[in-house]
């Protein structure tokens, strides 16, 4: 039966994938990386651990690599966080899947205090019964830690579970765990892509999904 979704944040709930894109080019150039935008949007759904060796040689992470890290997340906070809006019918689509019958965890690459944030702003604190970020996760996505993390604070094993995100990198890592993965369009990635990364359903938008929730995945009863 399935019994939990778990939902990403970023570029699920909430349109940010590009705002984030441009806090991390913004914070390369500080210190002389000139990286193209889509070169730093492509890999929007990664934590900063899994993101920065992207674009810096081993050498350079360790002169300035936290440095740059701690510049960027202040940088979010101040500039980019409260440019961040949820998407439409965020509230009645968390509503929805409570209603049928299923817990909602929330499993996000972004530190708990932005996840906090998120909830807040998604008008969704009451739904969501437990949440994971990065700092439940010795590695960020694509790696499953943060979703093995969930699985365990909602209770329910892997074929029980059914995660909706926008990113590759949230299929390959629930994919890691056994978890069915249903994408959404809404953070900007290409449907090849996504499929390609195993999702098994795609929609527009999570207000696609609530529209045609009862003939979901997410709907169904067994995770066959």
């Amino acid at each position: 039966m399935i019994r939990a979704a778990i939902l990403d944040i970023d570029g699920t709930l909430v349109d940010s994938v590009d705002l984030h894109a441009r806090a991390w080019q913004e914070a390369f150039a500080k210190f002389g990386h000139k990286i193209d935008f889509e070169d730093v949007r492509s890999q929007i759904g990664k934590g900063g651990d899994q993101l920065i060796p992207v674009f810096l040689t081993q050498e350079q992470q360790q002169r300035y690599g936290e440095e740059l890290t701690e510049y960027r997340g202040k940088l979010w906070k101040q500039k980019y966080m409260p440019l961040v809006k949820p998407f439409p019918k965020v509230r009645e689509f968390v509503q929805r899947i409570r209603d049928d019958g299923k817990k909602v965890a929330l499993a996000s690459s972004a530190k708990a205090d932005e996840v906090d944030v998120y909830k807040r702003l998604a008008h969704i604190e009451d739904l969501v019964q437990e949440q994971t970020s990065a700092d439940d996760a010795e590695r960020s996505k694509p790696h499953p830690d943060i979703y093995e993390a969930a699985l365990d604070r909602l209770g329910v094993s892997a074929t029980e579970a059914v995660t909706v995100g926008d990113s590759p990198y949230d299929a390959i890592a629930a994919g890691k765990l056994g978890i069915a993965s249903i994408g959404v369009l809404s953070g900007g990635f290409g449907e090849e892509d996504l499929r390609a990364a195993g999702y098994r359903e795609i929609y527009q938008s999570c207000a696609d999904l609530l529209e045609r929730y009862s003939q979901s995945f997410l709907a169904s009863k067994r995770a066959a």
